[in-house]
């Protein structure tokens, strides 16, 4: 064996040790509160994918899009599988409605199907989607929904998406992730794509 496989074996090997100590002492079990935010693509196919995961093991789920108002590829997969509940309860993008109003009763809607979920023992994971949109855009007032995220059972996770994370919500999350743009097939002219956008 050479001498760099002998080192990047000894290195390897200090790392697990590092690593195995780091989650010999993670002793907290219960829900976390992940917000995914930026202008970045991927916001809420990851929430997507943490639903999946939930499934897998017989988790129960409940999805509430604030924002989009179309069909989807998820939306569609999700509806016909048992364990998740989806509530389609947007009226799409601010630039689309292009009324204030209306936008703000579809949120108002929306987190009265919401705050439900969050109090319900029952579900595992609770996906807010565009949530931080809808608070961005002041289409809901900031108090109240940090008030049901905190009070929400111990066990429950929740992943809320959406440009415009207030710092209030990230302060409070266990996880953020500020997904960052680099490039888009939009901007090359790209219509959005089934099974990539829509």
């Amino acid at each position: 064996m050479s001498r760099d496989e002998d080192r990047y074996r000894e290195r390897m090997a200090r790392q697990k040790e590092r690593m195995n100590e780091r989650i010999g002492e993670a002793d907290d079990d219960r829900g976390v509160l992940v917000v995914l935010t930026g202008n970045g693509k991927g916001k809420s196919s990851s929430a997507f994918g943490m639903v999946a995961r939930c499934l897998g093991y017989d988790m129960r789920c409940a999805i509430v899009y604030f924002i989009k108002s179309r069909e989807t590829g998820e939306l569609r997969l999700f509806r016909t599988l048992p364990g998740v509940e989806v509530h389609l309860m947007g009226e799409g993008f601010t630039w689309e409605t292009q009324d204030r109003d209306r936008d703000r009763k579809a949120a108002a809607r929306a987190w009265e199907v919401s705050k439900a979920h969050l109090e319900n023992e029952e579900i595992s994971l609770v996906v807010l989607d565009e949530l931080c949109f809808a608070l961005a855009k002041g289409m809901l007032e900031l108090p109240p929904v940090l008030e049901a995220l905190r009070k929400r059972p111990r066990h429950q996770h929740v992943v809320v998406t959406g440009r415009g994370a207030p710092q209030e919500l990230i302060d409070l999350a266990d996880t953020v992730s500020e997904i960052r743009p680099v490039k888009h097939a939009f901007e090359a002219g790209v219509r959005a794509q089934r099974g990539i956008e829509l």
